[in-house]
């Protein structure tokens, strides 16, 4: 005679230790490797310490119990998981052993935590314009791109909101960002502020009042048309005027540019590996999307100064 057997399912809480031999796994989790993780604990810890010398060591558990998240490196793998996959708060509060209630805080907290981290490794972009000059001086000779991307949201309840943030090009609602990238190094030099989708890529970097080291050439795409910077070469595609073709030479040169755009493109890529920032966003905390795009570029400038070096 058959029985049926009730087996009772204890959950995993997934933490550091218990992935960090899964190399392949970690990866798909984090969008690090285990030695880049590990790199980026020791300074991630460095600002935890300091956040807590800061608050005069009182812990932030409010004297319950002690947090599944007690370790940095805990810590830390929490909130890459999370920007990584962008799962639902109730869903990675499952994952971790949390309350939808504290998941939500530790994601905004620890969000924090990890744009300090990657500020004080010197990783971040750039956004005032005399610290990006400063930067970009201090640094060796090259070419930049610039680009626009946009990222989807949810529909605004609000009609004006709405209409600002719909775009006609992505055909839904929209945010978006400017980047300026180095083509050699493929580091993202400067961020634009978060701004609603149907805002023309000229109109935003015009506001934005980038200024390059004199003699820098610039490319970019036909969305920055009319786009000039003084004592700069700007580099975009010849478009085809009605009624008349480009010539052989034409041809060529857009050619030539577009296959050293590419490496914006590439970069934009390696920026929406989080899923954060490619998925609909979700979050409903005031400036939380302009944040997650700031950790999406540092992480990038993180991966990219890792594995450029590790050659």
């Amino acid at each position: 005679m058959i029985t049926d057997t009730v087996v009772e399912i204890i959950p995993v809480i997934i933490k550091y230790d218990l992935v960090k031999d899964k190399e392949e796994t970690f990866l798909s989790m984090t969008s690090l490797t285990v030695s880049e993780f590990d790199d980026l604990r020791e300074n991630f810890e460095k600002t935890l310490n300091d956040r807590k010398s800061k608050d005069g060591g009182i812990s932030n558990n409010n004297g319950g119990r002690p947090s599944v998240l007690n370790l940095p490196q805990d810590k830390l793998f929490f909130i890459l998981f999370y920007l990584k996959n962008y799962p639902l708060q109730e869903t990675i509060g499952f994952i971790f052993g949390l309350s939808q209630s504290r998941a939500n805080y530790w994601i905004h907290f620890l969000s924090g935590v990890l744009k300090e981290t990657l500020e004080t490794m010197d990783l971040m972009p750039k956004h005032a314009p005399l610290e990006l000059l400063a930067k970009l001086e201090s640094e060796g000779k090259q070419d930049f791109s610039v680009d626009g991307t946009e990222r989807p949201i949810n529909r605004p309840k609000n009609k004006e909101k709405q209409k600002k943030n719909y775009s006609g090009r992505k055909k839904t609602h929209t945010v978006k960002n400017i980047i300026i990238v180095g083509n050699d190094d493929r580091e993202i030099k400067y961020l634009s502020d978060t701004v609603e989708g149907s805002k023309h890529d000229k109109k935003v970097i015009d506001e934005s009042e980038v200024v390059l080291p004199e003699g820098s050439t610039l490319f970019q795409d036909t969305g920055f048309q009319g786009y000039n910077l003084e004592g700069i070469n700007i580099l975009q595609p010849k478009k085809k005027l009605k009624g008349k073709e480009l010539t052989s030479e034409e041809k060529e040169s857009n050619k030539l540019i577009s296959r050293v755009r590419v490496v914006v493109e590439n970069v934009l890529s390696g920026v929406k590996r989080l899923h954060i920032v490619q998925s609909v966003f979700r979050n409903t905390k005031e400036n939380y999307d302009d944040l997650v795009m700031w950790l999406a570029c540092g992480l990038h400038n993180f991966r990219t100064y890792n594995r450029i070096h590790s050659y």
